[in-house]
């Protein structure tokens, strides 16, 4: 497996999140904002962020028997990206909430496939436009002030639109992600505002073998060189309600 580069916006989440839990075990006890926000049963809103997309590539050894070429790929940077959507809540008891959470997320990988017979190097920039619709099951704390933390976990399909366009290899459009995460509920006067780190991991391989696209036969040569490709999303999100 390729060694992943490092990634700051997944050390802000983790601190962020740290920062949080400490905030709540001091928080004193005051008046409380909106303390009947949660007895709603359906609750509403919108999201943003940020998001660091990436895929892990097994490589299998392939050599061309017509170049002798042997081609290792890797994704060799992080893809920051940016994410948009809306949220719906429908309250299941005081500490379980089922979440629905359609989203627009913009970013990129970086490909790198190396020759090891001559050490030359193609990359790849694999945009990606994914319509995503996770569900999740929050569940929360208990409210301190104008604190609460919860966990949060789910599955998400998503769907691509851009993966037609990629060219050196190809995934396929259609995906799904286990998600796990943590965040906090801020109490303010006029609304909620809730900052969340999630962790997202592809569920099987999304190599697409079938390219019909590929009008010149060595250009085939990079899919083939590939066994398994997994699709991975770290997202940090700020939502108001």
């Amino acid at each position: 497996m390729p060694h992943r580069p490092f990634s700051p916006i997944r050390l802000v989440g983790f601190l962020t999140g740290l920062l949080l839990f400490a905030s709540v075990g001091a928080q004193e006890r005051k008046l409380q904002n909106r303390p009947f926000i949660d007895e709603r049963r359906f609750h509403y809103g919108f999201t943003i962020g940020l998001h660091d997309q990436f895929i892990s590539m097994q490589s299998n050894g392939y050599i061309d028997p017509e170049t002798g070429a042997q081609w290792l790929g890797e994704n060799d940077r992080s893809g920051y990206g940016f994410s948009v959507g809306v949220l719906g809540e429908w309250r299941l008891s005081r500490y379980l909430s089922l979440r629905a959470i359609p989203t627009l997320h913009f970013g990129s990988k970086h490909l790198k496939f190396r020759n090891a017979a001559d050490g030359n190097i193609q990359s790849q920039d694999m945009k990606s436009s994914y319509v995503a619709v996770p569900f999740d099951l929050k569940i929360s704390g208990p409210r301190v002030g104008n604190y609460r933390p919860y966990v949060v976990t789910g599955v998400a399909p998503m769907y691509d639109l851009t993966s037609g366009k990629h060219t050196l290899i190809r995934t396929r459009p259609m995906q799904v992600m286990l998600e796990a995460g943590l965040g906090c509920d801020f109490y303010l006067p006029f609304f909620k505002l809730i900052p969340e780190i999630k962790f997202c991991f592809g569920l099987g391989n999304v190599l697409d073998n079938k390219r019909s696209d590929l009008t010149d036969p060595t250009a085939f040569v990079y899919t083939r060189s590939v066994d398994r490709v997994t699709s991975s999303m770290v997202v940090l999100s700020f939502y108001f309600e």
